[in-house]
């Protein structure tokens, strides 16, 4: 029987043997046949997305069992469904476009031992940004500020995290909601925002549930990395002791991952982590078949279909998003 040849490469990302992953998103995995490696990837079409309000984007990851992620599929390997009904994808990407980033810096009191470490990870991450990349800069601690704003030169950024003395409570959920809101002057279709952070919220306007809500409406990925310990103290608040869940949570709605280190200094590997696979990512684009402007959350789910090579194929990709209502 002859075997459909599969022009797909590995990207090995070796640092996960030095940055845990956990409690971390595995936003929707899929297990499948895998593919042949060692061969180039496939000569396909550039696909460059414009911004359409009628196109659904899902970033999707594809990994195999060694973590390795799997590059040079095509638009017919996978298939995409909306609340169970298939839809066309319009517009496939699988090259490096453009990202807009904002990264969500907790400047809080109890970051003052992590606060060295969690910099330089904050900093190796925006070095590994291209000339067409923006990124702005939120802080928080006792309230969220937008400190840095949309901007290519990201030496900007780098500045500013050098000059970052840490002091007070963490307002986590207004950081997170100032950098969504930040988000809506992106000027690239691909988004994403990185929380670094060591726990949960403790003095956040926003709570949980509004939260949740925000990014289920917004089209950007989440990741999230920290090094989360569980208190043995009472008195905390159930904010505080539920953050790393949240954090997870949100990460899994939106495709992207939540990652924690069992040490401060394992943040600058998971930092590098986030950025390849932010730059290894797959792009599907939509249009629903589902017109009705309802402003209802749809379920999207992705599969694969890929020639025999590799077992255990994995998948993670945003998991909904809600329709316009107008």
């Amino acid at each position: 029987m002859q075997l459909r040849c599969a022009r797909v490469i590995f990207v090995c990302a070796a640092i996960l043997a030095s940055a845990g992953e956990g409690p971390t998103t595995r936003a929707a995995e899929q297990t499948q046949p895998g593919l042949h490696a060692g061969v180039q990837p496939a000569d396909q079409p550039s696909a460059r997305f414009t911004l359409d309000t009628t196109l659904v984007l899902i970033p999707v990851t594809v990994t195999d069992s060694m973590n390795r992620f799997v590059l040079g599929l095509h638009k017919g390997d996978f298939r995409l469904s909306e609340d169970g009904s298939e839809q066309t994808i319009a517009n496939f990407s699988g090259e490096d476009a453009p990202l807009s980033v904002g990264v969500a810096f907790d400047s809080s009191g109890s970051m003052t031992d992590k606060l060295r470490t969690s910099r330089r990870a904050a900093i190796q991450f925006l070095r590994t940004m291209n000339q067409q990349d923006e990124a702005f800069l939120i802080e928080f601690g006792d309230q969220a500020s937008l400190t840095v704003g949309f901007t290519s030169q990201l030496d900007e950024i780098q500045k500013k995290l050098a000059s970052i003395s840490p002091g007070g409570l963490t307002a986590m959920f207004d950081g997170t909601q100032l950098a969504l809101h930040e988000m809506r002057k992106a000027k690239n279709p691909r988004k994403a925002i990185v929380i670094i952070s060591d726990g949960g919220d403790n003095n956040s306007r926003y709570s949980a549930r509004e939260i949740e809500s925000l990014v289920r409406e917004a089209d950007v990925q989440i990741y999230a990395m920290g090094v989360f310990q569980p208190s043995i103290f009472r008195g905390l608040s159930q904010e505080e002791v539920n953050g790393p869940r949240l954090l997870s949570q949100l990460a899994e709605q939106t495709g992207g991952r939540a990652f924690t280190a069992s040490d401060a200094n394992d943040l600058p590997s998971v930092a590098a982590r986030i950025a390849i696979e932010l730059r290894n990512q797959y792009v599907l684009a939509y249009r629903s078949n589902n017109r009705n402007h309802d402003g209802k959350y749809r379920k999207v789910e992705v599969k694969i279909t890929a020639p025999p090579g590799v077992d255990n194929l994995k998948l993670h990709w945003r998991l909904g998003y809600y329709a316009p209502s107008q």
